[in-house]
């Protein structure tokens, strides 16, 4: 009965034998093969035979018909039996199996004799086991320490006593020395570690602190900065707003006119000085739609600022300034009137002529207005980007913001100029229409800037310091980081930490509702119309 299948492989020059025991043994490339072997020169992968012990015989049970098996030089079959000398040969590969069976009652060599032993090694190991065990060396050795021990005098042995006492001594000594001084090595290094480690925390912390001071100057350097980089960058985008409205009947649409032109008065809020002509509060005054009075007409001013493909930005009291006129209002109680602009236009530095405004959309909640220009003059205006982020950390109190505006208007504009240049602008042109173009077409349309912080906040509302002052409605206010966080609105005269801005996320719904798009949207939808007309 077989014990084993001894598998002898030949890979060309490589060989290599080995002893299966197993009842089942699978030639292939796999791990869970028990016959693994791997070979360029064998292109398929996986399982290529299977040889299987049944009824005392091995037999070739499954094979792989792809890969040109020949058993003994001819095709292989299934339930090949296999018997010693067999081979099995992957074709053309030099890919060699070579079977050996091992039998339980049987070996391949036998040897029918006695072992045989030379005859002087069969005496020596005769007389070995039969003397008695010495050692000669050991014995001469323990005599001769006996005899000398004995022969030496008491002075010798003591003084060999003391050198071997002082020897021991000296080791033990040199050893305990050499001990305590590494001890004390040990220790020493343990404190320079400990004050290395001391060091290393004080530069790490003195580096924090330089990290933390240089932060705190480039901050510094930034916020001093940023009012001159933002006016160099956006002041061009900032533009002052005039216009002119009137009073018109609605029940026949014509003007209301002053009935005689000789008390006309260029400002119905005050009496004209040194005369008793009557006021509008006077029972005898009265307007009418008839004749050839004067009509009934208000010149306003204000800020606004561009924010990309003409749209502007402002105040809804800027553009609809009868709103917050407690005279007119009352006039246009009295005369069943409403007020109509008969004239809205914006100057932007170093654009010599006015460009006319329209009105797109006005919030009834906030204070916020949307105008447009005409999109081909805007191409070469700056676009102010705003603050999308609601979560920006530029919108906090004590944070520096800047404000960029026109206020007090043609007045603020004559004072930047010499005192003698602009008596002569001012005795020169009696309107401010003429006066304004003027300036235009001379460079003089300039914003003032003004640096400041936040000193209070809420939802709508941002409260800040930055100097403004009649004129300055609309203007932008720019926070640390550069975009625009909110629209200045309102100026307490009497507390000059307590100028008003709403906040510009509140007029994004009104611009995207007037027809608005980003300047990062507007991109986009380019590239796609782009990609889309190709």
């Amino acid at each position: 009965m077989p014990e084993g299948l001894v598998i002898h492989i030949s890979i060309g020059e490589e060989k290599k034998t080995e002893f299966f025991s197993e009842k089942v043994i699978r030639v292939g490339t796999e791990a869970f093969h028990e016959l693994q072997v791997k070979t360029p020169k064998v292109k398929k992968s996986g399982f290529w035979f299977e040889i299987r012990y049944d009824n005392g015989l091995y037999k070739v049970t499954k094979f792989d018909h792809s890969i040109n098996l020949k058993f003994n030089g001819e095709e292989l079959d299934s339930d090949k039996i296999i018997r010693s000398g067999d081979k099995i040969s992957i074709n053309g590969t030099g890919v060699d199996f070579s079977f050996f069976v091992v039998d339980s009652e049987s070996s391949l060599i036998r040897v029918n004799r006695k072992p045989h032993v030379a005859p002087f090694i069969e005496e020596a190991a005769i007389e070995s086991a039969l003397s008695p065990k010495r050692d000669d060396a050991k014995v001469f050795l323990r005599e001769l320490a006996k005899e000398l021990f004995r022969e030496t005098s008491l002075t010798t042995k003591i003084i060999l006593f003391s050198i071997i006492f002082i020897s021991v001594f000296g080791l033990l000594y040199l050893g305990f020395s050499f001990n305590e001084e590494m001890r004390r090595s040990r220790e020493q290094i343990a404190k320079q570690q400990e004050l290395i480690q001391r060091l290393e925390k004080q530069l790490e912390q003195t580096n924090q602190q330089l990290g933390n001071l240089d932060k705190t100057s480039r901050d510094i350097i930034r916020t001093v900065s940023l009012a001159p980089n933002l006016r160099v960058q956006y002041g061009d985008g900032v533009c002052l707003i005039v216009g002119v409205y009137g009073l018109v009947s609605r029940e026949n649409g014509k003007p209301l006119r002053y009935p005689d032109p000789s008390i006309y008065q260029p400002d119905p809020y005050e009496p004209i000085e040194g005369e008793t002509k009557p006021s509008f509060q006077s029972s005898q005054f009265t307007l009418t739609t008839e004749g050839n009075g004067l009509p009934v007409e208000y010149e306003f001013i204000g800020t606004g600022f561009h924010v990309g493909n003409g749209y502007i930005l402002t105040n809804r009291h800027v553009v609809q300034p009868w709103e917050e006129d407690e005279l007119v209002k009352q006039i246009i109680r009295q005369f069943d009137a409403r007020a109509k602009i008969k004239k809205l236009v914006v100057y932007f530095p170093r654009i010599p002529n006015p460009i006319t405004l329209k009105v797109e959309a006005v919030s009834q909640r906030d204070d916020i207005a949307v105008g447009t220009i005409d999109p081909n003059v805007a191409l070469g205006i700056p676009t102010l980007p705003l603050e999308m982020d609601n979560s920006s950390d530029a919108i906090a109190i004590g944070k520096t913001v800047v404000s960029i505006g026109y206020p007090n208007g043609p007045d603020r504009l004559l004072a930047m100029l010499e005192d003698s240049e602009a008596k002569a602008i001012a005795a020169r042109f009696s309107s401010r229409e003429s006066l304004l173009n003027y300036l235009a077409q001379n460079g003089k349309i300039q914003p003032l800037t003004t640096p400041g912080a936040i000193t209070d906040m809420d939802s709508k509302k941002i409260v800040h310091d930055a100097k403004t002052a009649e004129g300055g409605s609309g203007a932008p206010l720019f926070g640390q980081s550069g975009k625009v966080i909110g629209i200045n609105f309102g100026v307490f005269t009497e507390n000059n930490a307590s100028n008003m801005a709403v906040q510009i996320k509140l007029a994004l719904e009104l611009l995207y509702r007037a027809g608005w798009k980003p300047s990062e949207e507007k991109s986009l939808l380019q590239a796609q119309d782009n990609s889309q007309g190709n």
